[in-house]
């Protein structure tokens, strides 16, 4: 899987939850953009309200939203609208919400600019809420939706009250449609924490224990004493120990159990593997354990990742290990599967939103190695040269990782474990990137195949056609430098593992060094063969940072051979 992925999510409120048909429409303009995909629709007959979820890049959410904001203000009216959920518009609310690769402040600044469209070119006028608020007051919700729909028409006029974007008075139109209320929110985790108990009030106390809002203070007796007031005549409240989490405790009959219900409000604040630590820590001073958790709906990769690292730093064991092996290890802590098998192929959003094989072909990593032989040795001319190095490059990384595992786990070496297990992030890191610049080789290559295929008939045709030969072929150039700066990075780790690691593996980490040179080597190559068709300057730049670090990495590596000759010598 690439890295560093841009990803979003929406999760926009309609204010239809009865007439499937609109509710189709709706989904189905946000289905047929290229870029996302439709992950939940969730429809409420009382409440009259259907909660979307899909995700995807930044600027195709963007997009699919706008055009789901316009389909909602064509088939819903809000003149004949009622329910039981507070709203304000057609589409009621419009969160963007950051999953990889993009921060909290950027997606605010997506949602600033998608209501000021959405005010602009539809008409519908717009609030700004949570992270994207323009004032303070207004990163509250329930002050931009105050008075619901039936306010509109008061408070659009008023410049105290009025929208954000798209004020004007009160109309057909904004009586149709309604305001829309977008805004920025960090990622929400709704997660249950099961307990060897039936008792919901042992649950609740240990939700009032944990949750931000804590709970009231009493006077004398601490669960029947009169609850302590402050001058207002609020109830003074001891706060609980997780920042951002709401709880409750609730008994669940379909499995016989007690829970810790808890939303997550800040996974930054409060990852989940520390909700889980806290709750087992005051389940415990109460004579109850945390048999398992139970995730609804779904999470970001890094929320099982993060958890991972986490409980196998607790083991004083490595983190640097494969994904898939981190996640393993946090749905067996966690207990993930306690009540029901946990696929995370289907919880986590980075996953569903992975091409499926009969849309992007199958990639090259996700091979066999004698697949990956077997289609390098075709008469087609890709996978190449560029594929075979980043591969090497990898293989390079992932010995010298193996040896900082290994050394991380060597009996009377524990007290080293943490430096061993950073070397093997660092390994692990560079080993993924190397995979994902594998296949990207290979696409580099098709764009150049691509621009030649171009049309050719006129003029313009031809001047078109050559310009995007040009960049392709720059692209085709870029890549494997891009391989040779990932790679080059080997080095370092290998010669850490020669000098400290196990003595037993400093042969692989010699091996290591020399997959990691031939990589450096290989992809110079095809730097130099792309750079031929470009013009003097921009070749001259490419080839010369290419032989620079090619002379690096053989001295690199020459050093760190002699280094393991002699290592070996010494045994």
């Amino acid at each position: 899987m690439a890295t560093n992925k841009r990803i979003v999510e929406c999760v926009p409120n309609f204010s239809e939850g009865r007439d499937m048909a609109k509710i189709k429409q709706i989904t189905d303009v946000i289905e047929q953009h290229e870029g996302v995909r439709l992950l939940d629709v969730d429809a409420g007959a009382a409440t009259n309200r259907t909660v979307v979820t899909f995700a995807g890049s930044p600027e195709a959410v963007v997009e699919a939203a706008f055009r789901a904001v316009a389909k909602a203000a064509e088939v819903i009216d809000m003149r004949q609208h009622h329910g039981a959920h507070p709203r304000i518009g057609a589409t009621d609310v419009l969160p963007i919400v950051p999953v990889s690769g993009i921060t909290l402040e950027e997606c605010a600044e997506l949602a600033r600019r998608l209501a000021r469209r959405i005010a602009d070119e539809l008409s519908v006028p717009c609030y700004c809420y949570e992270a994207a608020a323009m004032r303070p007051e207004r990163k509250n919700l329930a002050v931009c939706r105050k008075g619901e729909y039936e306010a509109i028409a008061e408070r659009i006029g008023d410049p105290a009250e009025a929208p954000d974007f798209g004020a004007r008075p009160y109309d057909e139109g904004v009586a149709r449609t309604g305001c829309t209320v977008v805004g920025a929110r960090d990622f929400l985790i709704a997660v249950n924490f099961n307990l060897n108990t039936t008792s919901t009030r042992r649950a609740n106390a240990i939700a009032f224990d944990v949750r931000e809002k804590g709970r009231p203070e009493r006077i004398g007796d601490p669960i029947t004493g009169k609850i302590k007031r402050d001058g207002d005549g609020n109830p003074v409240m001891r706060p609980g120990t997780l920042k951002s989490t709401k709880a409750i405790g609730w008994y669940i009959k379909e499995y016989g159990i007690a829970q810790v219900s808890m939303n997550i409000t800040d996974i930054n604040a409060t990852p989940l593997h520390v909700a889980f630590d806290e709750v087992c820590r005051c389940a415990q001073n109460r004579g109850i354990r945390v048999t398992g958790t139970e995730i609804v709906g779904l999470v970001p990769e890094r929320t099982l990742t993060e958890a991972g690292r986490h409980f196998l730093h607790k083991q004083q064991r490595s983190s640097g290990i494969p994904k898939d092996d981190i996640i393993k290890m946090a749905i067996k802590s966690l207990g993930l599967d306690d009540l029901k098998p946990f696929n995370p192929e289907e919880k986590v959003i980075e996953r569903l939103l992975e091409p499926k094989e009969a849309e992007g072909g199958k990639a090259l990593t996700d091979l066999t190695i004698e697949g990956f032989a077997d289609e390098t040795l075709r008469e087609s001319p890709a996978p190449g040269g560029g594929s075979v190095s980043a591969y090497m490059g990898a293989l390079g990384a992932s010995l010298a990782t193996m040896v900082a595992n290994l050394s991380a786990h060597k009996p009377g070496w524990d007290a080293r474990w943490k430096e061993f297990s950073d070397w093997a992030d660092k390994g692990a890191e560079i080993q993924a990137e190397l995979l994902r610049l594998v296949d990207e080789d290979t696409k580099a290559f098709d764009k150049v195949m691509a621009a030649f295929a171009l049309p050719k008939n006129t003029d313009e045709e031809k001047r078109l056609r050559s310009e995007s030969i040009r960049r392709a072929t720059l692209f085709a150039a870029q890549v494997p430098l891009e391989t040779m700066r990932c790679a080059s990075k080997v080095f370092k780790i290998c010669r850490a593992m020669v000098e400290e690691g196990n003595p037993n593996s400093v042969s692989d980490a010699g091996v290591g060094a020399l997959a990691a040179r031939a990589a450096m080597i290989g992809a110079g190559l095809n730097v130099k063969i792309n750079a031929a068709s470009l013009d003097g300057e921009t070749a001259k730049a490419l080839v010369g940072e290419a032989d620079s670090m090619v002379e690096n990495a053989m001295k690199a590596e020459s050093e760190i051979l002699e280094m393991a000759e002699r290592a070996i010598g010494n045994k």
